[in-house]
């Protein structure tokens, strides 16, 4: 498991790199994967699906498709689904050409995704060439680079979102790739989930929000579009919560709104966990207070290298008194960043009191009789903490 190389005080297990941190989950597909690898890395995860993914019973892109694969013979073909290979033949079949798509796919190379793909091309009276058992797409996308596939012609089944970075991949290695829709993306049924998620990214709750394929980028825009708050979207993706997208290509639409995105550069799920590994400690400023190491993380605090724990209210306090570290800020400024506190000054008080003990250091910060609180900034910390 990939951990922080800073190691906690008192020979303590380090932490690990994305604890603390929480990251928004846009995919239909693999999303349970993507969690997975995120979790494991030590990340809370908020998944709401951009997308819900529908076969195709009646589809001129499909049609259009299958036509071009009958008149121009693809090298190779990769089947990725069952029930997406068995749809294809019974539409081709509706359409009067299943025979003619049946024979040009005995005469390609067919590699099938798992044994449930195989299953379904045996049961066509087809014949795979190879499949993986892992039932990997990033094995299949291996064994196809490493033949090489400059200048081949390979189509593609699409099973909806996404096939992370398969391709990209494909096409930067210089194949003609050509997709096979099976399936139609849509709007999700239960919208909800992904407005908690627009509300969670607008609120800055989030520290990133994960792209796997182009449409779940556009629709999270056009939900974002229909509730009035596109803009505030956007200004949260430029300023503070981080898009990280599998690939040049998926993040086209947030690009297209002068969005800078995070990609790996290899477009596939592990190594977008990798990058966000990186670059989410790596927003974080550590502040040297009170003889302490001191990292605000986006739920939690990491003192010397211990995780601890803060409450909402506590994390509002102290990213007020982090944007001027040293500095005495007032009860009433203070006031201000606790949501729903109203006009109680006795809120910040009860609410610091919280703090202090989570932090588990009451000296990290102090109290400035009449005036307010300040972090304990050690006098020797860099003149850039003096101001921010």
């Amino acid at each position: 498991m990939h951990r922080e190389q800073t190691g906690a005080a008192g020979g303590e297990a380090p932490v690990d790199p994305l604890a603390g941190f929480t990251v928004g989950v846009t995919a239909a597909r693999r999303a349970d994967e993507l969690g997975a690898l995120l979790r494991r890395r030590g990340a809370e995860v908020m998944h709401a699906p951009a997308l819900r993914i529908v076969p195709l019973a009646d589809d001129s892109e499909l049609l259009t498709a299958t036509q071009q694969l009958i008149d121009n013979a693809p090298e190779v073909v990769v089947a990725t689904t069952a029930i997406g290979f068995r749809g294809w033949i019974e539409a081709a079949d509706g359409w009067g050409l299943g025979d003619a798509l049946l024979d040009r796919l005995g005469e390609v190379r067919l590699l099938a995704r798992g044994p449930k793909v195989r299953g379904a091309i045996r049961a066509a009276g087809l014949t795979e060439e190879w499949f993986p058992a892992s039932e990997s797409m990033a094995e299949v996308l291996d064994r196809l680079l490493e033949e090489g596939v400059e200048g081949r012609r390979v189509a593609v089944q699409l099973h909806g979102e996404p096939l992370p970075g398969f391709v990209e991949s494909l096409r930067a290695g210089g194949a003609e790739v050509v997709g096979v829709p099976v399936y139609r993306w849509m709007p999700p049924e239960d919208i909800g989930p992904l407005d908690r998620l627009l509300d969670a990214t607008v609120a800055r709750a989030l520290d990133a929000v994960t792209f796997t394929s182009a449409p779940a980028a556009a629709s999270l825009l056009d939900r974002a579009e229909r509730r009035g708050m596109r803009e505030r979207l956007l200004d949260a993706f430029r300023r503070d919560v981080l898009p990280a997208c599998v690939g040049p290509v998926t993040a086209l639409p947030l690009e297209a709104h002068d969005v800078p995105t995070s990609q790996p550069e290899r477009f596939r799920l592990g190594p977008l966990v990798q990058l966000l590994a990186t670059e989410l400690p790596g927003r974080v400023r550590p502040l040297p207070v009170a003889g302490r190491r001191l990292e605000i993380r986006g739920h939690a605090v990491v003192v010397d290298g211990e995780l601890r724990t803060v409450p909402p209210a506590g994390m509002a306090l102290l990213r007020a008194l982090a944007r001027r570290p040293g500095w005495v800020v007032a009860r009433s400024e203070l006031l201000r960043s606790l949501p729903g506190a109203g006009r109680d000054e006795h809120a910040v008080e009860t609410a610091m009191a919280r703090l202090r003990t989570a932090l588990g250091s009451p000296k990290l910060i102090q109290t400035v009789v009449k005036r307010g609180y300040r972090l304990a900034l050690d006098p020797s910390a860099d003149t850039k903490y003096a101001d921010v």
